[in-house]
């Protein structure tokens, strides 16, 4: 409707009022939240700690995260009963039941408190430096070696969302590596050392060979290492087998069907998805012998009138009101 009442300026003008309204909404309630977090502990009648409180987001996610891993370290263990029971110190006129010889099992709520005790426990001992900054936020996919080599297998993000085949050999391009070992129930035998699939040093005499994305008629200037020969298909890690790529063009030719490979003078050679060579400068599509005459008869066909007042809009050529036309377009939060 705006399009149709307003000139393109106006229309510029509300998306650009709209997005900062939203910007600032946002920020309001990041604040709000922030100003709301709280934790009271204080100590009730009969001597027991009670904990209340409320946590951001993120803060608490990392909270749960970490009573989750608490909880697994704290689970007990079902012994194993022998079918002697000479061994056991157990008296003829003593009961033979669960009681004997097993506690009962904690509660979920107690399994959560034992979990916040051992969290303050081992802070304590080890301190509380939680490491290196950078190590927190991290997207961290998960991929099954054979999905590398176009292989069976899957590839899915910590949150459970999965990635293709394609996307995982892209990010694996240039990402940093950790190899796991499972043995057939799914467990974890074995974790390597973590590597960067492009070392540093290698990174920047990319950066600097290249300057920027080879892909034609692009050159942005940042951009990541792409594996000509992928290093799961046996491609090394090397110099003359990178490109730089920014990360649309990475996605084109690991999942779009762009082909790349260096030539014998070492010129980079990339080709469309049918196969033919993309030139370096790419040249404007041919047109057809009456290109007017073709968009007219699409729009006919769409039922689209052109005429000299099409693009006119119906502004009646007074000032915009930017704050009413927000206010009448998005509906405030209640």
């Amino acid at each position: 409707m705006v399009g149709q009442a307003g000139a393109a300026e106006h229309v510029e003008r509300i998306v650009r009022g709209w997005r900062w309204v939203d910007r600032a909404e946002e920020a309001r309630d990041t604040e709000k939240r922030h100003r709301g977090r709280a934790l009271h502990v204080y100590q009730d009648d009969d001597g027991m700690v009670i904990v209340r409180g409320r946590l951001e987001p993120e803060v608490g996610a990392l909270f749960m995260q970490a009573l989750a891993a608490a909880r697994e370290t704290l689970r007990p263990r079902t012994p194993s009963v022998s079918a002697d029971m000479s061994t056991k110190n157990v008296s003829a006129e003593a009961p033979t039941g669960r009681d004997t010889w097993m506690p009962e099992a904690p509660t979920f709520e107690q399994q959560q408190a034992d979990a916040l005790g051992l969290l303050a426990e081992t802070a304590l001992h080890h301190g509380l430096n939680p490491g290196a900054p950078a190590e927190h936020f991290q997207v961290v996919v998960h991929v099954d070696a054979p999905v590398l080599t176009d292989g069976p297998g899957q590839a899915i993000i910590e949150d459970g969302s999965r990635v293709s085949s394609e996307g995982s050999q892209r990010l694996a391009c240039d990402a940093t590596r950790v190899i796991m070992r499972h043995d057939a129930d799914g467990r974890v035998t074995e974790v390597g050392a973590r590597t960067r699939t492009i070392p540093p040093a290698l990174r920047r005499a990319l950066q600097h060979r290249d300057g920027g994305c080879r892909f034609p008629g692009c050159g942005v200037r940042f951009g990541q290492g792409h594996h000509i020969q992928h290093w799961a298909h046996g491609g090394p890690t090397t110099l003359s087998n990178l490109a730089m790529l920014c990360r649309r063009h990475h996605r084109a030719v690991h999942e779009e069907g762009f082909g790349l490979r260096r030539l014998a003078d070492g010129e980079l050679e990339f080709r469309l998805p049918s196969g033919e060579v993309l030139p370096a400068v790419p040249a404007l599509a041919p047109t057809a012998d009456d290109p007017a005459g073709t968009i007219r008869a699409q729009n006919e066909t769409r039922g689209v009138q052109i005429h000299p007042r099409t693009a006119m809009p119906s502004w009646p050529g007074d000032r915009l009101d930017l704050g009413y036309a927000i206010d009448v377009l998005r509906p405030r939060k209640q």
